[in-house]
This record gives C-alpha cells, sequence and structure tokens, in this order.
C-alpha cells in the first residue's frame, strides 16, 4: 500500500508535464497508485523490440532514457527521452513490440503502469486518452499557450497609449505655404491621397490646417475661387502636441476639442508629423486591412519602411494571439507582398515600364509564403522580349530601385546576390525557360546547391501569365528525370539534424551559449526534403506544408505520420519567429537557439521534432539515393 505522503508527493511531481497537468487528481491517483518504480542501472536495456508487446507504460520519474532504432539500409539513430516523459506509448497501445531500444543513460527511476491499468486509464480520462493518441500536437498546442501568453503582454505594452507621439509619426507631413492656390493644394492633397494638408511658414512653424472636411463647407458652398490663398479657408490656432506627448494625450485632445487631427512639432516648434484618429485606432486595433489600406495609400519609401515596421508589431500581435506559424507566416508573407507590390508599381511608374510586360518573381521562402521576420530578398524578374535593344538595362534600373526600397523597409539585401537586379537573373521568357531545363537535364552538383531555391518560384506583381507555361514545363520534365531527383537528394542530405550518438541535442557554442541553428539544422532540411519530393511526384503546392501534406497522401502514408512532419516544422517556425520578433539574435544570427533557456516541455518537443526530421530525411535517402 503506498502511503498518501508517498502519492502526494507523486502526484505534485507528475502533474507539472503533460498529460497529467489536464487530467483529474483521482485519475492522477490512479496511476500512481497502478504503477511500480522500478530501478535501472546504467546502460541497462530497459525495452526492446525482441521483448513482444510491452507489458508496462513507462514513465520517466528520474533520469534519461536513449531510444535506439535501427531501419534497413541505414545506419542506426538515437533519441533520448527525459524526465517526466512517457515512452512505449503507441506499442503499449496497439499490444504490438517497440521499434526501438531503450537504453538507461545512468541511474533511472520509472514508474510502470500495466498494460491493462493504461487500457482502463484511456477509457476513464480524456486528457490522457487524446495525448496518449496526439501526443505532438498536445505538447506543440503548450508550447504555443506559453508562447502567447508572453507575447500578449509585450503586445499590450507596445499598443499601450504611452507610447510617445514622436515614435507614432510614419511620414512628414504633407504641407504647403499660406501664399498656395487652393487649387494646388487640393490637388496635392487627391495626388497624396490625404484627409489633409498643413500650411507652414518658411521656417516650418505651423500656420493653419486645412481638412477635407472642410473644403464643403468653406470652400464649395462658400463659392470660394480655387485660385484664392489656402490661408483664405485655412484654419487658424490650432491645436498642437510635442513628439515627448503621449498617444493618451492626443485622443484626449481629439475628443475634448472634437477634433480628427493633431500636427506635432518638435521642440523648436516646427512641424514633423500629423497624428490622425486612424492612427490612434491602428494603435489599439492593427489588422490585415488597416496595414494594407497604409500601404496603398503610400507613395514614399519613408511611409513604407513605417508600414514594414507595422507588419513586425502585428505579427507580436498575432503570437499573442496564439496564431500558428503556419498562419502567421502566410499573413507575415501576404503584407510583404503588398509592400513589395506597391513598391514595385512606383518604381514602373516612374521608370516607364509597363506592368504587363514583366513579372516580378518570388524565390524562397517568400515563393512559399512562409516568410520569417528577419528574412533577406530573394527575387528576380522575367520580361517578353522585344526588338527594344536597351530594354535589358531598363529592367536591371528599375530593379535595382525596388531592392535598394525593400531594404530600407527593413528587407536587406541578399549576400548571395538572388536578387532582380543581378543581370542573370532578368531574363525573358525563354531565358528562364532555359536555364531551367539545363538544371533539370544537365546541372552538375555543385550548380544544384544553388539552384534549389529557384524550383520555390512565385509571381508576385506584373504580368503571372507569363509564368504559366515555366510552371508546367518544370513539373512534368523534373518528374521524369531521375538523376536530378537524385542529385538534389545527394545535395539535401549534407546537412543533418543536432542529435548526437543518444539522441541528445548536439549544440555549439555561441556568444558562450550553448545553441542549435533552427533553420540550417531545422527548417531548411524540411524545406528541401519536401521540395524534392514535390518535384518527384509531380506536386504543385508550393507552401511546405501543403507539400508534406501532399506527399503524405501520394506515398499512402498514414495521417498521423504526415501529421508528425508538419508538427515538428511547426514548432521549429515558431521558435524562429519569437526569437525573430523579439529581437534576441545571439551573435547576430537571427535563428540560433539557446537551448538552456527552453522549458521542459519545448526542450521535449525540440527533440522530438529533430527526431522526426531525421526520419523524413532517412524517407529521402531510401527512397531516392540508395
Amino acid at each position: 500500500m503506498i502511503s498518501s505522503s508517498l502519492i502526494q508527493n507523486l502526484r505534485q511531481q507528475v502533474m507539472q508535464r503533460l498529460p497529467f497537468s489536464g487530467m483529474t487528481v483521482a485519475d492522477v491517483d490512479f496511476f500512481i497508485q497502478s504503477s511500480c518504480e522500478v530501478y535501472f542501472a546504467p546502460n541497462e536495456v530497459i525495452l526492446s523490440p525482441a521483448d513482444g508487446p510491452p507489458a508496462c507504460l513507462y514513465l520517466i520519474r528520474q533520469g534519461r532514457v536513449s531510444g535506439k532504432r535501427t531501419a534497413p539500409g541505414l545506419s542506426e539513430t538515437a533519441f533520448e527521452i527525459e524526465a517526466g516523459e512517457l515512452f512505449s506509448v503507441s506499442a503499449s497501445l496497439a499490444a504490438r513490440p517497440v521499434e526501438a531500444t531503450y537504453v538507461a543513460i545512468g541511474d533511472c527511476f520509472c514508474l510502470t503502469l500495466p498494460a491493462a491499468d493504461m487500457q482502463t486509464l484511456v477509457g476513464r480520462s480524456k486528457p490522457f486518452r487524446d495525448f496518449i493518441n496526439n501526443r505532438v500536437w498536445m505538447l506543440l498546442e503548450q508550447s504555443r499557450q506559453a508562447l502567447r501568453n508572453n507575447f500578449a503582454s509585450k503586445a499590450l505594452l507596445e499598443q499601450s497609449l504611452e507610447t510617445r507621439l514622436g515614435e507614432l509619426i510614419r511620414r512628414a507631413p504633407v504641407t504647403s505655404f499660406a501664399q498656395t492656390p487652393l487649387r494646388e493644394a487640393l490637388t496635392v492633397m487627391h495626388t497624396k491621397r490625404v484627409g489633409s494638408i498643413l500650411v507652414v511658414s518658411e521656417a516650418g512653424a505651423l500656420l493653419g490646417i486645412l481638412t477635407r472636411y472642410d473644403v464643403l463647407e468653406r470652400v464649395t458652398l462658400a463659392g470660394i475661387s480655387l485660385d484664392a490663398p489656402i490661408s483664405q479657408v485655412m484654419t487658424k490656432e490650432v491645436k498642437t502636441l510635442t513628439v515627448d506627448h503621449t498617444a493618451e494625450s492626443a485622443a484626449v485632445m481629439m475628443s475634448r476639442f472634437e477634433i480628427r487631427h493633431v500636427p506635432i512639432v518638435d521642440l523648436r516648434e516646427r512641424v514633423v508629423g500629423l497624428i490622425s484618429e486612424r492612427d490612434l485606432f491602428s494603435l489599439q486595433r492593427q489588422s490585415l486591412g488597416t496595414i494594407s489600406a497604409l500601404i496603398q495609400q503610400t507613395d514614399e519609401v519613408e511611409g513604407l519602411r513605417e508600414c514594414a515596421s507595422s507588419i513586425r508589431k502585428f505579427a507580436r500581435n498575432l503570437l499573442g494571439q496564439g496564431v500558428s506559424a503556419r498562419q502567421l507566416t502566410f499573413l507575415v508573407s501576404h503584407l510583404n507582398d503588398v509592400l513589395t507590390a506597391r513598391l514595385i508599381t512606383l518604381a514602373a511608374k516612374s521608370h516607364g515600364l509597363d506592368l504587363n510586360a514583366f513579372v516580378w518573381i518570388s524565390l524562397g521562402s517568400e515563393g512559399r509564403s512562409e516568410q520569417t521576420i528577419a528574412t533577406d530578398q530573394d527575387n528576380a524578374l522575367m520580361y517578353r522580349q522585344t526588338d527594344n535593344q536597351n530594354e535589358k538595362n531598363a529592367y536591371l534600373a528599375f530593379a535595382r530601385e525596388v531592392n535598394d526600397a525593400l531594404d530600407m523597409c527593413g528587407y536587406p539585401l541578399c549576400k548571395g546576390n538572388i536578387m532582380a537586379s543581378n543581370a542573370s537573373l532578368c531574363l525573358t521568357v525563354d531565358e528562364w525557360r532555359t536555364r531551367f531545363l539545363h538544371w533539370i537535364e544537365h546541372g552538375h552538383p555543385e550548380d544544384l546547391l544553388k539552384a534549389g531555391i529557384f524550383f520555390d518560384f512565385r509571381g508576385l506583381a506584373g504580368n503571372l501569365e507569363l509564368l504559366k507555361g515555366l510552371r508546367e514545363e518544370v513539373k512534368a520534365v523534373a518528374a521524369r528525370t531521375p538523376r536530378f531527383i537524385k542529385l538534389l537528394a545527394d545535395a539535401a542530405l549534407v546537412n543533418h539534424v543536432p542529435l548526437n550518438w543518444l539522441g541528445g541535442l548536439e549544440t555549439k557554442k555561441l556568444d558562450g551559449k550553448s545553441v542549435i541553428d533552427l533553420k540550417l539544422q531545422g527548417t531548411a532540411i524540411v524545406v528541401e526534403t519536401a521540395r524534392i519530393y514535390a518535384l518527384a511526384l509531380g506536386i504543385e503546392e508550393l507552401n511546405t506544408q501543403d507539400r508534406l501534406a501532399a506527399i503524405g497522401r501520394a506515398l499512402g502514408l498514414a495521417q498521423t505520420e504526415t501529421d508528425t512532419w508538419i508538427a515538428a516544422f511547426q514548432f521549429l517556425q515558431t521558435q524562429r519567429l519569437a526569437i525573430q520578433i523579439d529581437r534576441d539574435a545571439i551573435a547576430g544570427n537571427p535563428n540560433a537557439l539557446d537551448t538552456d533557456s527552453l522549458n521542459a516541455v519545448d526542450r521535449s518537443i525540440l527533440k522530438e521534432s529533430m527526431a522526426r526530421i531525421r526520419s523524413f530525411q532517412q524517407r529521402l535517402e531510401l527512397d531516392y539515393v540508395r
């Protein structure tokens, strides 16, 4: 008979982790009272495939366990399980032998629940049943909940009405001088698509304001000539605030005086900005629509740079709302698309280019609509050839302006020069077709190491129809060229997940911290492997998560296997986003994760994710290399 004090101590210990943290006390006590504690010496085999269906479900109370699995044609792989984790879950549930050999790492104490009692607990406890059937997704949800709570509080701070007005100024205000004719001032308002214009002196001091709400009463109905100076109808003695006042001060002033705009001045009384009701509303509730609308209304790079900053704040808010990595990266990519398309439209107009004559191509993560926050540029340009001998130079000049503007907006120039302003990536329709076919039919391994990113291409702006024929041809030719698929697979197998021979995390020191690179050692492996399967199987999807689901269907895999790949990818993407949104890069690497900073749940699912990614990579090796 277990003493009540021991039950209480064990209950307190096990209820720190899933599934027990979601179970009733009575069901947790049933688990404890039905279990036996067993000691295993260092290197002692706990469970192996030769033992047949496991007699018990194991919970590690103290110590660690290494699971080692051998697949036909592949070297042995290992995974590590820590205190608080269960093992032999699937095998116990299905009454089949385990697929790995479990060995104690050091002294190890386990609670062992007989298989019959496990089945009883599955029947009486829904949280336990859900965890047994869907463990990875439940761990992922718990991890996401912790991030949600963290970023929700930070988002509230960012949206506070205590924000300085100087931080809210998006761009220089639209101004005119007192003697400016009304016709000219109203034309500027219409062209700039703004609701007001400030009247200033030569020194920049505020003299008055004219809003679109004033025009009907003071100009149209009053019959004022459009040749009259703006000073004749402007509102004088305008209420102002300084850059050091808060958003709360602006909100109070607008309410008290029933006004919609407040000019902002610096310490020298010069006008530096204009805050509107919409700005304050956006501060409190940013949305996809408001940010998109603001981008579409902005005609200058400086203003679009502020919009890019809003995209990053929006991403933090989404994390605070518990949005999944898939949804968040898609929304971030969409807003980045809107901003890039706006820059392209403005630049094309200034260069006199017809949007129907070319297509701006997104590559890599942007092409897959899964951009994170810290992302550089990966783009190209395709144009319809004409008899104009200077057209390539014209497109290159245009592309350089767009690339530089994106850089100013916080999307760094690509270090590898994978940009439309690179002459080798600004090509005609026929030139791009020739290049892709060469990669597929005659490409050398060193060429294909760099070419993978180009097979995630998507038209972003311009004439998207120009890409249609190329996409269909690439899909067909790649699927019937085994040599090409094998070379891609060989290149993809160069990088390995960071797990050591025992299955523990294999870290490197960076700035004195134990880190792994979530992109190079994690998400990039998934992306490359999924891309190769998509090309080999003729799958049209570009987004990695969509590709994983399609690959599972094409190979006839169980939904649970595909789901674990997706869950692993989502977890790593979420961790990358958290680092990048917090601007917590280690030694300038926005994908470096300090493993010592992880809580027990995140550490557990990180190892689980890496093990799943490794098995996905091994499947690629078996299918296309061996």
